[in-house]
């Protein structure tokens, strides 16, 4: 059975009172104000622990606005480490932007094996013009970098963005919303890349041409049929829950979309 697992980031717009009239950005600033302080961040993050648990998760995709490689000390990380084995949380990934340089990322790379995640979910700017070091730095962590599409408007664009080779510990981490939004066929996505399927962000948004998610099953994405998809491919990695509603607390639509991928599953 596949490991279920929450993602943080669906709290994005948390710290805006759900008032998110920005963009991203808006949402990644105040959350990062918000867990930042050593003084207060055992009690903020067991908080956000215990909730995610009490969803009905067993794990957790730690989004880098809640436990950031800019500003964690080893102090942070015993406290989230405490919280995640105190609330029987298991990381399987963390996700977002991976640094511009050498020295950010191997800082993410450092923060990831320190909470137990195995695959960083996301972008980073060495994908592009310093491969080699990032995968040399990967396999001295023994982590995993899966590609997260967001510009990519065909399964060619996104595959081209990867590249050839180090099948061991560069791949993909598919947000099959965003292939919703551009109108992408995302069980083809899926079979697509396969055999370097890292991670998956299941999303679900309410048509083509801009990215509102929702609930899965209430889109436009063919949710249960990338599940089953999943299966049939012999996928065994993690799959993620993914909801970032920018007006709304999204537990409830979770723990809906929790049910709906745990029955296709069955």
């Amino acid at each position: 059975m596949n490991t279920l697992s929450f993602m943080s980031a669906n709290y994005v717009a948390r710290q805006l009172d759900y008032h998110m009239t920005e963009g991203w950005m808006q949402g990644d600033s105040a959350t990062q104000a918000y867990f930042r302080p050593i003084e207060t961040y055992a009690e903020r993050f067991d908080a956000l622990m215990a909730e995610i648990a009490g969803l009905g998760f067993s794990a957790v995709d730690i989004w880098l606005a809640h436990l950031h490689y800019a500003w964690v000390t080893d102090e942070h990380i015993r406290i989230a480490r405490e919280a995640l084995a105190r609330h029987n949380l298991t990381v399987v990934s963390t996700a977002g932007w991976f640094g511009n340089d050498r020295g950010e990322f191997e800082q993410a790379c450092q923060l990831s094996q320190a909470i137990g995640a195995p695959v960083l979910g996301g972008n980073c700017a060495l994908l592009a013009h310093d491969r080699a070091w990032m995968v040399e730095t990967l396999r001295r962590y023994g982590l995993k970098f899966g590609y997260e599409n967001h510009p990519e408007k065909s399964i060619q664009e996104m595959t081209d963005k990867v590249g050839e080779g180090e099948d061991d510990v560069l791949g993909f981490c598919v947000d099959t919303g965003w292939f919703g939004t551009y109108s992408v066929d995302a069980v083809a996505a899926l079979r697509a890349v396969q055999p370097r399927l890292f991670h998956v962000h299941l999303k679900d948004v309410t048509g083509p041409g801009a990215h509102k998610t929702c609930r899965l099953g209430a889109g436009v994405v063919p949710v249960v049929d990338c599940v089953r998809a999943l299966v049939e491919m012999g996928y065994t990695g993690a799959i993620s829950i993914e909801h970032e509603p920018e007006e709304y607390n999204p537990n409830d639509d979770c723990v809906a979309s929790l049910a709906l991928v745990r029955q296709a599953l069955a």
